[in-house]
């Protein structure tokens, strides 16, 4: 086999952790191919409730060196990304008969001093009967706490780590499902198939990123086994026109111990969710139930002075969360963190990756590097900008306004919406435009060709699905004519395969 076909690492998953790890390595100077079956983040990672928090609930389970390792990623991943990355403001009522005042206070104290916070505003006490909340909640509800964590684009953060990551000399296939492992003593043999047909590559360790078909990868690598490593738990969302004014979420207690977040969401919406649901169906067909979204409605409707009913809803998903499973915890307490698997015993080295969460991606890529042993030199990924990501966290409306002093011509929203998806690389959309006439056809709404072609060439965008549903959530703003045109485009286009 040519060297051109052998690499140092083959990463299975285009998800979040097999993305971060590709740009780690990359920037190590390893030679990474990685390999996804459908588009980058098309399922768990897309499927969350967006945001880069420490995990509050986890603290009752103990979990201090998880929540404390979030807490410190938090504030590095908003500077290295804070264009798709920013400070947002959460209300946690009290309501009694539930978790009583001095656990709040306590949590929220220890959520404010573990990570050593120094970009976001501390917890403050509020009255929930002041404006803007007397008019939103319950009138039961007097008195709470306002929090801070991050909100984050989760499937724009797996595009840019495998765009940096290409950027650095890795090799990025989507649409590329790796169908046969061979293990030799020194080097591992993949069959792939793509677009394009069959290929068979080589490489030195395998990392086994496939998230929910962890254990599939794992009964291909190492057939005659009984792998069961995984629990996969059903997390689902609702999406509703507006359901309050306000840039602060909510936070609700619900009376089985879970929570349940209300978020602004692209500026007409708010998203509600999650829930925990043991899911043994097959990961690529995982939809909401109808209990869960009475489930989210019934949460949701202890707190809002307005109720709101499944119907209401205009858009909804789900995901499954690939836990390790340790046989023993229940769906809503089984650990968030992440769990190694190196097997060396056959020959070339496999290492499967179990859990972990958004929050925490980055530094369990370095873990696994160093893991494997090639985590050589400093770290690199917590202080170097993702593309776009160059821009002061403190000054985003300064980069916004001198933004829109270049490209007035495309209107406040639209270069709002630009520079929040693509930061400092906006110039690369507009930089050559004048005027709208020169960003090629207008699709609907602020989507012109010139922003395809950059998704195309630059962040391995395929089809209509991956740009208005994953590099954006354009699908909830443009009308059916606007997104047909948008797949009409696709169909015609010249795409890498």
């Amino acid at each position: 086999m040519s060297d051109d076909n052998t690499y140092d690492l083959l990463i299975i998953g285009g998800g979040i952790n097999g993305a971060g790890i590709a740009r780690d390595a990359a920037g190590r100077g390893l030679k990474v191919l990685l390999v996804e079956k459908d588009d980058l983040g098309s399922h768990t990672s897309s499927a969350s409730t967006k945001l880069v928090h420490g995990g509050l609930r986890y603290l009752e389970h103990f979990e201090f060196r998880l929540v404390r390792e979030s807490l410190i990623e938090r504030e590095r991943l908003l500077r290295i990304a804070p264009h798709i990355i920013w400070p947002l403001r959460f209300v946690l009522p009290h309501d009694k008969g539930l978790r009583p005042k001095w656990l709040l206070r306590l949590g929220l104290f220890l959520y404010d001093n573990l990570g050593g916070r120094k970009l976001l505003p501390p917890t403050r006490s509020v009255n929930l009967r002041d404006h803007p909340h007397g008019e939103i909640l319950e009138d039961r509800l007097s008195r709470g706490w306002e929090y801070s964590d991050c909100w984050v684009e989760d499937a724009r953060l797996v595009a840019l780590n495998c765009q940096d990551a290409k950027e650095r000399g890795a090799d990025i296939r989507t649409r590329t499902e790796c169908v046969e492992l061979g293990r030799g003593y020194d080097v591992w043999n993949a069959k792939l198939r793509g677009q394009q047909g069959e290929e068979t590559v080589s490489a030195k360790i395998v990392i086994n990123a496939a998230g929910p078909w962890v254990d599939d990868v794992l009964d291909t690598a190492q057939p005659g086994r009984n792998h069961t490593n995984l629990r996969l738990v059903k997390g689902s969302h609702l999406v509703f026109p507006k359901l309050y004014e306000g840039r602060h979420a909510y936070i609700f207690q619900n009376r089985d111990n879970r929570i349940v977040f209300a978020i602004p969401y692209e500026r007409e919406f708010t998203l509600v969710g999650t829930t925990d649901v043991l899911f043994k169906d097959d990961p690529n067909t995982v939809a909401i139930s109808g209990e869960e979204k009475n489930y989210i409605c019934d949460a949701i409707n202890e707190y809002l002075r307005h109720d709101v009913t499944p119907d209401d809803a205009v858009w909804d998903y789900a995901g499954v969360r690939p836990l390790y499973d340790d046989h023993q915890s229940d769906n809503s307490t089984v650990t968030r963190d992440y769990v190694f698997d190196l097997d060396e015993s056959g020959g070339a080295p496999i290492l499967s990756i179990f859990g972990g969460k958004i929050t925490t991606y980055r530094k369990l890529a370095e873990h696994a590097l160093q893991k494997l042993g090639l985590a050589e030199g400093e770290s690199w990924t917590g202080s170097t900008a993702l593309p776009g990501g160059d821009i002061d966290p403190a000054r985003f409306d300064t980069f916004f306004a001198e933004s829109m002093a270049k490209y007035p011509w495309f209107g406040p929203e639209g270069v709002r919406r630009l520079c929040r998806a693509y930061g400092t690389n906006i110039d690369a959309i507009l930089g050559k435009a004048k005027g709208l006439e020169d960003l090629g056809m207008h699709m609907g709404g602020d989507l012109y060709e010139a922003e395809l072609r950059y998704l195309v060439e630059n962040e391995f965008a395929r089809d209509a699905e991956d740009a208005l549903w994953r590099r954006s959530k354009l699908g909830l703003h443009l009308d059916k004519a606007a997104q047909e045109r948008v797949a009409v485009w696709f169909s015609n286009a010249v795409v890498p395969a």
